[in-house]
This record gives C-alpha cells, sequence and structure tokens, in this order.
C-alpha cells in the first residue's frame, strides 16, 4: 500500500528525493571498455554472445533487414510512428539556434556561430522491452540539428535481429547507420571506436546501471547528454480532481522500474485515501504489476499539503523528471514551477502523451537534476564558436587596458601580445 503522509510531520527532507541507483557495477564496466578499446569487434562480438545469446557475423544493419522489418510492422503502428514523428519535429522545430554578430563602427566584429555536432551515437534499450518513442527522442532533435552521422546501438535478441518496431522507428527519424550491440560494450564501441563503428563524438540515451556507469566513465573522451536514473512521475492535484485518473498516472512510470518513483501531492486528505485504494484496485490483472507495486510500496507516496501553493513549493524541491498539474487553471500555477522536467497541465494530459506523442521531448532529468538540467533538445546535439576581429585602429585604443588587466593577474605575456602591436 502506498504511504499517506502530511508535510508538516517530515522531519528528514531526504525522504522527499528521489531513490538513486545504487548498483555498483564501476569495476565491471572499467574491465568492458577496457576490452572493447583494445580489441574492439571481437569484444563486441564476445559480449553479445555472452550477454545477449546472439553469435554475429555482422554487427550493421543491412538495408535489406530494414525494409524486411518495415513489411512486419503493422500499417496502423506505422501511421502513428510517422503522426508521432511530425509532432516531435513540428516541437523541436522551434528550439533550432541561429548564430549572431555584432559590428561596430569603431572597427569591432563579434559573433557566434552554432555548428552541428558532426557524430552522434545513440544508445536504445532492448532486452524484456523495445523502445521505439527513444529511436524517435533521441534521433529528430540529432537530424534537425544537423548531425552529418546519427548512429544507434541497440542489443539484438538471440537470434541475432532487432525487433521490427526499433528498425521502423530509426527508418522514420532517419538514422543513418544501426549496430546489433547493446549495454557498457556499446558505450565503448561508440566512444572509442571499433573496426565497424565509428567513434561518436556525443552519446546520449537512456539504459540500465551498466549503460549508466560507461557513459559516465566516458566522458570527456565524449560528450554525454546525462546520466539517466529511475523514471519519476509527481502529481499535484486539487479537490474534486479524478482519482481513477491519478492512480493510473502514478502506475504508468511505477511499471518502468522497481526503482521508480510516484509520488502525489495534494490538500485534500479525501482524495489521498481514494488514490490509494485506487492504486490497489488497478494494480491488480497489471502486465508488469509486480514491478509496479514493488515501486510503489517501496518508493511511492502520497503528500498532504496545506494548500496548492505548498504542494507547489514542495514540487519545487523534489524536482522531478514528470510533473502533472491536475487543477482547475493550471496556467496560473505554471510561472511557480521551477524545477520538473516536463510539465503537463490540467486532467486531460496524461504523461503518457509526452512519452510518445505530444512532440515534446521524453529524455528528462532524474534524481532531482532538473534543478539545473534540461529535456533533450536540439541544443544537445550543436556546438557553440565565438569569435572577434579588431582593426588596428581599434586594437590600438584598448591595448593599454588589456595589458593593464592582464598585469594584475602576473600574466605578463597576455600584456606583451596586447601592446607589441601597437609600438612604433
Amino acid at each position: 500500500m502506498i504511504r499517506i503522509i502530511r508535510i508538516k510531520d517530515i522531519k528528514d527532507r531526504a525522504i522527499l528525493s528521489s531513490p538513486k541507483p545504487t548498483d555498483d557495477v564501476s569495476d565491471k564496466v572499467v574491465a568492458i571498455l577496457k576490452d572493447v578499446k583494445e580489441r574492439g569487434d571481437a569484444a563486441l562480438c564476445e559480449y553479445t554472445a555472452r550477454f545477449d545469446g546472439a553469435t554475429l557475423t555482422t554487427l550493421r544493419v543491412t538495408e535489406q533487414e530494414i525494409a524486411e522489418a518495415l513489411k512486419k510492422v503493422p500499417a496502423k503502428f506505422l501511421r502513428i510512428l510517422k503522426r508521432s514523428a511530425a509532432n516531435i519535429r513540428r516541437f523541436h522545430l522551434k528550439q533550432r539556434r541561429k548564430g549572431f554578430e555584432i559590428r561596430r563602427k569603431d572597427g569591432v566584429v563579434l559573433g557566434q556561430k552554432v555548428t552541428p555536432i558532426e557524430k552522434v551515437g545513440l544508445y536504445v534499450p532492448g532486452g524484456t522491452a523495445a523502445y521505439p518513442s527513444t529511436v524517435l527522442m533521441d534521433a529528430i532533435p540529432a537530424k534537425i540539428a544537423g548531425c552529418d552521422k546519427v548512429m544507434i546501438c541497440t542489443p539484438p535478441n538471440r537470434e541475432g535481429k532487432l525487433n521490427p518496431v526499433i528498425l521502423a522507428a530509426a527508418h522514420v527519424a532517419g538514422v543513418d547507420e544501426i549496430y546489433k550491440v547493446g549495454g557498457a560494450q556499446a558505450i565503448g564501441a561508440l566512444a572509442y571506436g571499433t573496426e565497424t563503428i565509428p567513434k561518436a563524438d556525443k552519446i546520449v540515451g537512456p539504459g540500465n546501471a551498466f549503460v549508466a556507469e560507461a557513459k559516465k566513465q566516458v566522458f570527456g573522451k565524449v560528450s554525454i547528454d546525462m546520466i539517466a536514473g529511475p523514471s519519476e512521475i509527481l502529481v499535484v492535484a486539487e479537490a474534486g480532481s479524478d482519482s481513477t485518473h491519478i492512480a493510473a498516472d502514478l502506475l504508468s512510470q511505477a511499471e518502468h522500474d522497481r526503482n521508480a518513483s510516484a509520488v502525489l501531492i495534494t490538500p485534500c486528505e479525501s482524495l489521498g485515501k481514494a488514490v490509494a485504494d485506487e492504486i490497489e484496485r488497478l494494480l491488480k490483472g497489471m502486465a508488469r504489476e509486480e514491478i509496479a507495486r514493488t515501486s510503489i510500496e517501496n518508493n511511492g507516496k502520497i503528500i498532504l499539503t496545506e494548500n496548492i501553493d505548498e504542494a507547489i513549493t514542495v514540487a519545487n524541491e523534489i524536482a522531478p523528471e514528470h510533473l502533472e498539474l491536475i487543477v482547475t487553471d493550471p496556467f496560473r500555477y505554471l510561472p511557480a514551477v521551477k524545477n520538473a522536467g516536463s510539465v503537463f497541465l490540467g486532467g486531460n494530459c496524461p504523461e503518457a502523451l509526452g512519452d510518445y506523442y505530444a512532440g515534446m521531448n521524453h529524455t528528462l532529468p532524474t534524481c532531482g537534476t532538473a534543478r539545473f538540467s534540461s529535456p533533450l533538445s536540439v541544443d544537445d546535439f550543436v556546438k557553440k564558436t565565438q569569435y572577434a576581429y579588431y582593426t588596428k585602429d581599434a586594437l590600438a585604443r584598448v591595448a593599454d587596458d588589456v595589458a593593464y588587466f592582464a598585469n594584475k593577474e602576473g600574466l605578463t605575456g597576455h600584456a606583451r601580445s596586447a601592446t607589441i602591436r601597437t609600438e612604433k
């Protein structure tokens, strides 16, 4: 049963924090990455046989495999994939940045140019489930940014095949290359490059503890998006809200992972109790009941506050991945939301819309990192370069200032490089 607690009774605010992964796999990941770096494709094939049970003769997916996959995907799902992709493109096209240039009359030009990252690797989880939505969410912003090469790594099944829906989503999103490799070894391949898989400049995408640890270890060799933790949902709801809808939304994230976090914050105690009862009712018969129940019992909470304003304050303290505002006038409260990955406004906007279809990205900061991090976006696939130009006269006017500043820091070489150009 989910816990019901009053905010005024919470002495240790740490209880509000989402649970962080506790699996210590760092030593194992160190060994895997080292092996992939040294032995390349041979190591990838051995790990794929060991962890996925697949014997591979080639790592790269062929055009024929993609064509065969498209035939296996139901026409209705293919249409939905395309509609979802169109929504994602429409949203992310608004994120495209342009450079700027400032031309001053005194002979100074300053500017910034925006350049796509050349090669990006997208990790798409496999194993017990297939996530074509992750393909769309990661690949489409990269293509909009203009990346030269967008690659996917994802684990195969025991027959050495990839789920057709993954290949269909990659086709719809315009992915350039797809490789049959998963786990920490895939991150190693993208970070260091192998005979078959090119080295990436950035790696994005969620994964298990091994994938997360591998991304952490290769950061600096390549860029990464974030270290994603277990999924989170936080619902702020007022009296009179539909308890069944709220319970369903909480369970939509609880079914992801035993470590997932599902929280309701409300000033209405009767609503809290009704939601707790509905959670128990809806749990029965869920396909992933055992996972969802463990999540609810270990990490689920219903927090009672004095009013909605206090509920928003607590939500900001938690900084959830997904925040639902199930209130009559959600736009009234939206400005008060400071820390959240994505916000879903009103009673007709379940978080699942963001996962699949609305167009906003579902790769979001977790474990409280929404305090300083943002959802995956086109910005993650570009870099900014600054530039400056001074005429001789423009430099002469400021050279003494530059030199004085440099000398204050004890950097006489810096000072000399400015003044030497103005000496007669």
